[in-house]
């Protein structure tokens, strides 16, 4: 899995439960473009808790989405995430880079609760340059059937991975891009998708802790038709609509809890296991679900954080007809997975 390399242009597939995002990213000129994004449906029940129950619609999705994007490389990347991903900032005595490879089964072993026979590992030194007796990494690691399967489902679609990267890295890699005054002290970066919602929190920049609950727009619009019968298309049109309504209020107030929750769980487990000291001071939020009215409202009181809305597109030149058909205040939540993929610049 490597975490970094260059290409001129680069194809961000996004592999949702719900949806198929495109970004393609040319990197020629001093600031990134954008050049084209494609956001094709995937039929209900796909993909099921990030696992993919049919893989020939889902293929068949990634196909029309790179056709209508205009692609014709094979090559793209993508991003694996969830509870069988693990990301750890460590503490290693100084060592240069060959030798930390070597030491790094033996530091994952003691660090990661998978079996290290079933895993892919990777690790990032933090500070190179630095010249004291320890050096801080960033150790991840990936069970490998989870690899497998992402390589599957590009295989069966006539693709391969010019780099498979790992969610909260790509949601980094956007958000660094876009809002690089954000990047100092504790902040986290709420990403509220289709069926997980995803927690990164980052130090001066550096993801060092992510956590997945499992509460997304799929349970808000579920609740909605059990609770107060409406019908799937009305319930998603509230939640993707801009008003508030007495029962979008008491969907947001059940499921906005149950990831409040999960976020201070989260915090907790950060305050008695790092060595990272002080508040979460803001709260970044994308993905579809951070549309939805009134959520904003009630994670920041019951947190008690500044919550803000990232931007994706924020710091990108974004060429004519990249956008078309699409309504950018509605889509731009949407892309801050596949912008950060396309941001990765291939070896």
């Amino acid at each position: 899995m490597p975490l970094f390399g260059r290409k001129q242009s680069t194809v961000g597939l996004d592999i949702g439960s719900g949806l198929i995002k495109v970004a393609v990213i040319e990197h020629g000129t001093r600031t990134p473009m954008l050049t084209k994004v494609v956001i094709m449906p995937l039929l209900a029940d796909a993909i099921v808790d990030g696992e993919i129950m049919d893989p020939s619609i889902v293929s068949e999705a990634i196909a029309a989405a790179l056709t209508e994007a205009g692609v014709a490389t094979k090559q793209v990347v993508v991003a694996v995430g969830g509870r069988d991903v693990i990301i750890k900032k460590i503490q290693i005595e100084r060592v240069n880079e060959h030798q930390a490879r070597e030491l790094m089964r033996w530091e994952a072993e003691q660090h990661v609760p998978f079996d290290m026979e079933s895993v892919e590992l990777d690790f990032q030194i933090l500070d190179p340059e630095g010249t004291g007796p320890e050096m801080q990494v960033l150790l991840v690691a990936a069970k490998r059937e989870l690899v497998e399967s992402k390589m599957r489902v590009l295989s069966e679609s006539g693709l391969e991975p010019s780099v498979v990267d790992v969610d909260a890295f790509a949601l980094h890699n956007a958000f660094e891009l876009n809002h690089p005054d954000a990047l100092t002290g504790l902040v986290g970066l709420l990403n509220i998708g289709h069926e997980v919602t995803n927690i990164n929190i980052l130090d001066d920049g550096v993801p060092i802790l992510t956590r997945d609950i499992t509460v997304g727009t799929r349970k808000f619009r579920e609740d909605l038709q059990r609770d107060h019968g409406l019908s799937l298309d009305d319930a998603a049109a509230m939640i993707q609509g801009y008003d508030r309504t007495e029962p979008l209020d008491a969907v947001v107030a059940v499921r906005g809890d149950e990831i409040v929750t999960g976020i201070d769980r989260a915090i907790a487990f950060l305050a008695t296991n790092s060595r990272s000291a002080g508040a979460l001071r803001t709260m970044f939020l994308c993905g579809g679900g951070s549309r939805i009215p009134g959520l904003d409202d009630l994670l920041g009181d019951r947190l008690g954080i500044p919550m803000e809305h990232a931007n994706s597109l924020g710091n990108l030149q974004i060429a004519d007809g990249a956008l078309d058909g699409l309504v950018i205040d509605e889509v731009a939540p949407l892309l801050m997975l596949p912008i950060g993929l396309a941001l990765r610049q291939s070896a």
